[in-house]
């Protein structure tokens, strides 16, 4: 993004050449197609943003349910892909209608206050209303910002599914899911994501691309779905060993390369926010895998394909809220950290 900065000392002792530099900067602007005032469309940010929108939901179909089908037995390899594939299409409709107001509506918030609207937020952009071609999200089209958290929206209850893969019928796993992204999701997103007044946001809880809102909300969710359903039958006198790590690998291989979309993208710019966070999410997955690698080494006397891939997604996981705020040494603490703890 350009910006211009008129005034200085000389400017202000000579008015005609402010006015000149002014004149300038305003035919930079028309000519420049990246360039943009306020709130007004920024062409690069926008393209980068289109981009990151379609690695996320590239991470959830085909990434993450190729990564838990090649990790469940072979009867239940459709039934694991056909629940991403629902929940994608599910996730959607809810958003559209109500998910993404209770999400990002801030009327009545005021930063410092708290009440109501610091936890959820209203209807007002229920069934898309006032989401149009020519709103915007900052320098984005609103649509764009809208399908991009829809993204996140999808992944996280498709995360919680892993936790109970193979273990809850159909029909009971999409009225969970429904209720479980209206009352937690929703909520929980705007808590941390909505800006100014937001409960979580006025408390200086850094969450740059969805450590708290997916990750830590999704492990809770599929921890707390864990324990109701009880132990698994037959575990573990009866071992249940993955039925193709091909499947598994290549899909822990699309989550990888769609994590830039989801960690670089949180910038919502095309930026050098977006840049560093691109660095630091492959250098600390990089360092998780080998971590977790040399680790299986030592302990078990050669590496595993299972354990590579599991330590460089704990790596992704690790990475993401902190992919913001933190350098290349940092990333490679916080990965070799995931990989070996």
């Amino acid at each position: 993004m350009i910006r211009f900065e008129f005034l200085s000392r000389s400017t202000v002792a000579r008015p005609g050449r402010a006015a000149y530099s002014a004149l300038l900067g305003l035919v930079a602007v028309l000519l420049w197609p990246g360039a943009s005032w306020g709130d007004e469309l920024n062409s690069g940010d926008t393209a980068w943003m289109l981009t990151s929108t379609a690695l996320v939901l590239f991470m959830t179909i085909p990434g993450l349910s190729l990564f838990y089908g090649g990790l469940v037995r072979t009867k239940n390899v459709l039934s694991v892909l056909m629940q991403c594939f629902a929940l994608t299409a599910m996730i959607t409709l809810l958003w559209i209608l109500y998910g993404y107001s209770l999400a990002f509506d801030t009327t009545g918030m005021a930063a410092g206050v708290t009440n109501l609207r610091s936890f959820v937020g209203g209807l007002g952009k229920a069934f898309g209303s006032g989401i149009t071609v020519d709103s915007m999200a900052g320098s984005i089209p609103e649509t764009v910002f809208v399908t991009f958290q829809l993204t996140f929206a999808i992944i996280t209850p498709a995360l919680i599914a892993g936790a109970f893969a193979e273990r809850m019928k159909f029909s009971a796993m999409l009225l969970f899911m429904a209720v479980w992204f209206t009352v937690v999701y929703a909520p929980v997103c705007h808590m941390a994501w909505s800006g100014d007044g937001a409960f979580f946001a006025d408390r200086g809880v850094l969450d740059f691309a969805g450590g708290t809102v997916v990750h830590i909300n999704a492990g809770i969710a599929g921890l707390v779905a864990a324990l109701v359903l009880g132990k698994r039958q037959g575990y573990p006198q009866t071992l249940i060993p993955p039925h193709n790590l091909t499947l598994t690998v290549v899909g822990a291989s699309m989550l990888w390369v769609g994590w830039f979309g989801f960690n670089a993208g949180s910038a919502v710019a095309a930026d050098g926010a977006a840049g560093m966070a691109m660095l630091v999410t492959q250098i600390a997955t990089a360092a998780a895998a080998v971590a977790w690698m040399f680790v299986e080494w030592v302990k078990h006397g050669k590496p595993s394909v299972l354990g590579i891939v599991t330590g460089a997604v704990g790596g992704l996981v690790a990475i993401t809220p902190a992919s913001g705020s933190v350098g290349p040494m940092g990333a490679i603490a916080i990965g070799a950290a995931s990989g070996i703890l």
